[in-house]
Order: C-alpha cells, then structure tokens, then sequence
C-alpha cells in the first residue's frame, strides 16, 4: 500500500468559504488532485493552489457530467499513481453525498483514505435563513429526506410518519418531485397552512428565499423562478424566519442598491442622449 497515493473525502460545506473547516482548507492546500462536484463554490475553488490538478464531475440532478462509476474510478485510478487526493463534495459527503458508495470503491482496491465532515446543507441554509431546525414548543425532531430518488424510481416514502407537525421536515434536492412531495403530506395529515421555506444557494451573496406555506409552496417557487440547488424546509420553525434574520436582509438591501443605482444610471444616460 505505500506505493498507492491517499484520498480525502472532505465536505466543502453549503458554499461560504469561511464556512469550511480549517482542515479540509489544510488539505486543499496539501493535494496533488481535487476532484469536485458542480455544487463547490467558486470562493471555495479559488481557495486550490495554482498548479494543483483540478477535475470537475459535474454531477447534477437528473443530468450527472459524468456517471458515479466512473467518478470512482476516477479518484481510484488517481491514488493508484501516488498522489494525494482531495474529493471534495458541497455540504457533507454523508449526507445525500454518496460519499459512501466512494469509499466503498476505495476499499476495494486497497487504498487508504480519511473523511472530512462539512456543514450540510441544512444545516447552512437554515442559519443563514434565520430558521432553527429545533425551537423549543415547536419541533421535538428533525427529519431528513431526498426528493431525488432513482431516475426510474417512485418517491415512495411513509407519508404518514414524516407527515409530523410536531417535527422539521428537509427536502434536499426536492424541487423535481415538488408537487409529489407536497400533495403527499397534505395527504397524511399536514396541514396545507404549515409554514414552508424555499432557499436558493443557501450562505451565498446569490441565496434567495421565499416564506410561505406548504399549499402555496409550489407556486412560490414558481413565481421566483427558483433553480437548484434549493434546500426546503417544512414546520412551525418557518415563521421564526423574520424574526431571526441576519443575512438575508442584507442580501435584498444590498439588491436594493444595486437596483437604484442601475435605474439612476440608465437615467443619467437618458438625459445625456437628450
């Protein structure tokens, strides 16, 4: 084995680069290879020394650059050569990540490896949208769930247990099977009127997110024209969302000003043409 390189499966976190941890930065800074998923962000890939090899796998719901088979073999056939490899996953690699599926490739060929947990991403989206996952009288539990199954697979889940207005519910990757999820719940016993919560690129200067309730939620989204990555939360927590705020305020003032400040100049250049 000591002629066979080292793999680090690190967790980039929900996509603030400050958000990473100080080992997975230490790592990014010691590898020979990273192998990346669309999710990483930008601030987090600048963090990569210049001259470290950088391989996106692009993966994305319903559309993966390149297959999960051959994203193993990838990071297989790179340690085999000797080097150290940093795969680095959004959110944590352990939670709807597949990370598992990675390290089981590893183990097959012998190669040694480490993992690095990140904050998930419901974790992140949830702190930057001023919505705790727990709050005393309001969520005795959290649950976590994907909406994105296997491409020829049903959402079949047990409704009637997740369907808790005693508890939070995670989406992650929910906005396919949107609609399904939605009438599901409602369905089991949630009320329409739950309090919901859509966030889009969740602790970045892009995140948006729309407070509604679980009967509108669709719509909402539609409205906005919302895109993955959105993480949806469901429960009494949601309206918690104003009155904790911290970041999400600033995004849309900041927006604000940038607003006027295009619609001052477009009229300055009106009276210039004049």
């Amino acid at each position: 084995m000591n002629n066979k390189g080292f793999v680090s499966l690190v967790g980039a976190g929900p996509g603030d680069a400050e958000l990473m941890t100080v080992k997975a930065v230490r790592l990014l800074q010691q590898a020979d290879v990273v192998v990346y998923d669309r999710l990483v962000s930008a601030d987090i890939l600048n963090l990569i020394p210049a001259g470290v090899s950088r391989i996106s796998v692009g993966k994305e719901v319903g559309n993966h650059c390149v297959p999960q088979e051959q994203i193993n073999e990838i990071i297989v056939s790179m340690a085999k050569s000797g080097r150290k490899i940093v795969r680095l996953k959004g959110g944590d690699p352990y939670m709807f990540g597949r990370g598992g599926e990675e390290i089981q490739a590893l183990n097959k060929h012998h190669i040694e490896f480490e993992v690095v947990p990140g904050i998930t991403a419901a974790s992140g989206c949830s702190s930057y949208s001023g919505i705790p996952l727990t709050h005393r009288g309001m969520s005795r539990r959290v649950q976590f769930i994907t909406g994105h199954f296997n491409d020829n697979d049903p959402l079949d889940l047990n409704w009637n247990s997740i369907a808790d207005p005693d508890s939070t519910l995670v989406i992650y990757m929910g906005l396919s099977n949107l609609p399904l999820a939605v009438c599901s719940l409602i369905d089991a016993g949630l009320p329409a009127s739950t309090p919901a919560a859509a966030i889009q690129n969740g602790t970045t200067p892009s995140q948006q997110r729309v407070i509604t309730t679980l009967e509108q939620l669709n719509d909402a989204i539609h409205q906005r024209r919302m895109k993955a990555p959105v993480m949806i939360i469901i429960g009494e927590v949601v309206t918690l969302a104003d009155e904790l705020d911290w970041f999400q305020k600033s995004i849309d003032e900041s927006n604000q000003i940038s607003n006027l400040e295009d619609n001052n100049f477009g009229e300055l250049l009106k009276r210039e043409q004049v």
